[in-house]
């Protein structure tokens, strides 16, 4: 499965291997601890949004190794206007 969501803030522990955090709904709610290993890409950071493909197990999202994909964040929000 493809997970996306927001990286929460405060979330992220490294280790050698692994990299835990946590991805929550675009609205801050319901957050899911992710389990991955693989490489990361420069712009992973916390409240950045991202996608992590792999699957559910015992409350855990286990990824899939380097399925990390960041998205980038829009240039234009919804209260600017065109001229």
């Amino acid at each position: 499965y493809d997970l996306t969501g927001k990286v929460v803030p405060g979330s992220i522990e490294r280790t050698d291997e692994r990299l835990r955090f946590q991805i929550s709904d675009r609205d801050g709610s319901d957050p899911i601890p992710v389990d991955y290993t693989g490489t990361v890409p420069d712009p992973f950071r916390d409240g950045r949004e991202v996608i992590v493909t792999g699957e559910l197990t015992d409350g855990t999202f286990v990824a899939e190794h380097d399925s990390l994909i960041t998205k980038c964040p829009s240039k234009f929000t919804a209260d600017q206007t065109q001229t």
